[in-house]
């Protein structure tokens, strides 16, 4: 694990690992050729394999199995030749069969690692595994009264269970990787990420411990869907472990929920162990076998990854890693940035105004930038100006905010609306800086004697006299000529 300081909270090292359940985009289920789609009528789409009726034998998805080929890849893991189904036997009322069929012993995604940035560090998360499975259906208690009602539509739902060590040590890091773990997934396209509708739920293993000690009992946090609500939920398991420590309790192995209107987590069950689910290999299911010319083939069709991506934006850019990898966050921000680089030719120019000004107004506007008002073509011609010296910056973004708004669509005729070109007139330039020296000879008396503040002074005049269209580097370089 890549940690340069040791975080503690009251004395305490926080632990953190994380199990994600990922459903994979494919058009049916893992083991049936029944549909997936989200929000239809309750048992509208649970056939009779995912009902487990008699004499119903389940058939691999090879669509699923492809997806998890590619975040094997997209990860580093080791994708296992030979690797095995089998039944995870528990009751519960929306479990038809009475067991999950899930890999335990031989996963297909073995290993494999996630790299991330926490503020400018950067961090890495080891992954033990990730491994196919079916999800079960869901038990519904809010729509009747004193009743539970079983909604078997997600039944045998594909998932990628993606399982991580126990690297992370503050809530801040564990959102931190769970939301590069989302953007790699959506960004190979195996999952839509939806966390609202279920698509990337994350549990997350949360125990503490004085340094150096062995690592505590863990309590996992289920089913987590939102970042902001991972964090609050986190940081008060953190909190809440390390009163029952200092009061005399132990802490007990537990599953519990976060309650968002509350801000605490809660007791559901006691948590198992594996020996608990009796897993034995599925008879009904043979082995899968992944050859290396169908790994090939995968790797061949996947799209570019983002941290190859950031790579080149590096290499061929000159950007800073930092930055490029914030420009690789989603595959829309990538896109984006090349278009407007591509139009402009000034790429350090064009990251800095996208996750500035570009990234405070999505954010603030809870706006995708697929959606943004200002394209990126827009966003290039902008640019182009700042750099070619007809508008200042202050004046760039006058033009942004007439963007954003709507005020108009060419930025050439925004700036010639507003009156915003800079003055490049060096004549004209100089009768303004000349008026400003005779006017302010206190300023200059005081600059030569060594206060550059009285600079700054001058070159407000200036800029004030020119309207704000003087150009502050010609009226600097003038100011210091003409100052000696």
């Amino acid at each position: 694990m890549n940690t340069s300081t040791l975080l503690l909270v009251r004395g305490y090292e926080v632990v953190i690992g994380f199990e994600t359940h990922a459903q994979l985009s494919t058009q049916s289920k893992i083991f049936s050729r029944a549909a997936i789609a989200f929000g239809a009528e309750p048992n509208t789409q649970a056939c009779a394999v995912d009902l487990a009726l008699p004499g119903t034998l389940p058939v691999m998805n090879i669509g699923a199995v492809e997806r998890a080929i590619q975040f094997g890849l997209a990860i580093g893991a080791h994708i296992a030749p030979r690797s095995i189904f089998a039944r995870k036997n528990y009751f519960y009322p929306d479990l038809p069969k009475g067991y999950q069929i899930s890999q335990f012993e031989i996963p297909v995604v073995q290993g494999g690692n996630v790299e991330f940035f926490l503020g400018d560090e950067k961090k890495s998360v080891r992954l033990v595994r990730a491994h196919l499975e079916e999800d079960a259906g869901k038990s519904l208690h809010e729509d009747y009264v004193g009743q539970t009602g079983i909604d078997l539509n997600r039944a045998g739902t594909p998932l990628l269970e993606i399982v991580t060590e126990p690297d992370m040590r503050s809530s801040a890091e564990a959102v931190a990787y769970a939301k590069e773990l989302h953007k790699i997934v959506t960004w190979i396209g195996i999952c839509d990420g939806n966390m609202q509708e279920g698509s990337f739920r994350c549990d997350a293993n949360v125990s503490v411990r004085k340094p150096g000690a062995a690592l505590g009992t863990r309590r996992e946090i289920k089913n987590l869907n939102s970042f902001r609500f991972m964090q609050q939920a986190i940081d008060y398991e953190v909190r809440w472990q390390i009163e029952q420590i200092e009061d005399g309790h132990a802490i007990e192995q537990a599953t519990v929920l976060f309650n968002p209107d509350t801000g605490e987590t809660r007791a559901m069950r006691s948590k198992e162990d594996a020996a608990d689910y009796r897993y034995f290999p599925d008879p009904d299911l043979p082995p899968l076998v992944i050859g290396e010319d169908w790994v090939q083939r995968v790797r061949a069709a996947m799209t570019e990854l983002p941290r190859v991506m950031a790579q080149r934006f590096v290499s061929t850019h000159g950007l800073s890693e930092y930055d490029a990898t914030a420009l690789t966050q989603s595959r829309a921000t990538a896109t984006y940035f090349e278009a407007a680089t591509q139009a402009c030719g000034q790429p350090k120019l064009a990251g800095n105004w996208i996750m500035g000004e570009v990234s405070r107004r999505l954010n603030a506007g809870e706006i995708d930038i697929a959606r943004s008002p200002v394209s990126a073509t827009q966003l290039a011609q902008l640019i182009a100006r700042i750099a070619d010296g007809t508008i200042s910056n202050n004046a760039a973004k006058q033009v942004f905010d007439a963007l954003w708004s709507g005020e108009g669509g060419d930025v050439d005729a925004l700036i010639e609306a507003k009156g915003l070109r800079q003055m490049n007139d060096s004549g004209e330039l100089e009768m303004i800086v000349d008026a400003v020296l005779a006017a302010n000879p206190k300023n200059i008396e005081q600059y030569r004697a060594g206060n550059s503040k009285a600079l700054n002074a001058l070159v407000g005049q200036i800029m004030k006299g020119s309207q704000g269209k003087a150009n502050p580097q010609q009226v600097n370089d003038l100011l210091r000529q003409k100052l000696g």
